[in-house]
């Protein structure tokens, strides 16, 4: 199970995530390889990737640590996932069935537009 994020899929009008976006872009490819060589092999391994939005963590603070206020509108914008809601995309995803291949989730706050 690889975590990735939203922005794996897709890149928004943010300047500061460009860069953000292509190593998690480049998460996605390696995830669906991983997966079609584990499926060539007939390895019965299954590969998937979570990719969540916006999660209440320090990375926010971490990435605007020159400007802490873009952090704090970064998080201040719509209810937020928790670690928690994180925590239980991996159980399911570890719960299938052995037949079942859950390829990608993608999950973010109701409110969240990208």
């Amino acid at each position: 199970i690889n975590i990735n994020s939203v922005l794996g899929h897709l890149v928004g009008p943010v300047n500061d995530v460009h860069f953000y976006a292509a190593t998690k872009f480049a998460v996605t490819a390696l995830t669906e390889g991983l997966r079609q060589e584990l499926r060539e092999a007939k390895s019965h391994i299954r590969a998937t990737s979570i990719s969540p939005g916006v999660v209440d963590t320090e990375f926010g603070y971490r990435m605007y640590s020159d400007d802490p206020s873009k952090a704090e509108a970064l998080y201040s914008r719509h209810k937020n996932l928790s670690g928690l809601d994180v925590a239980q995309a991996v159980l399911y995803v570890l719960g299938a069935p052995p037949h079942v291949q859950i390829g990608e989730i993608l999950l973010r706050p109701v409110e969240q537009q990208l």
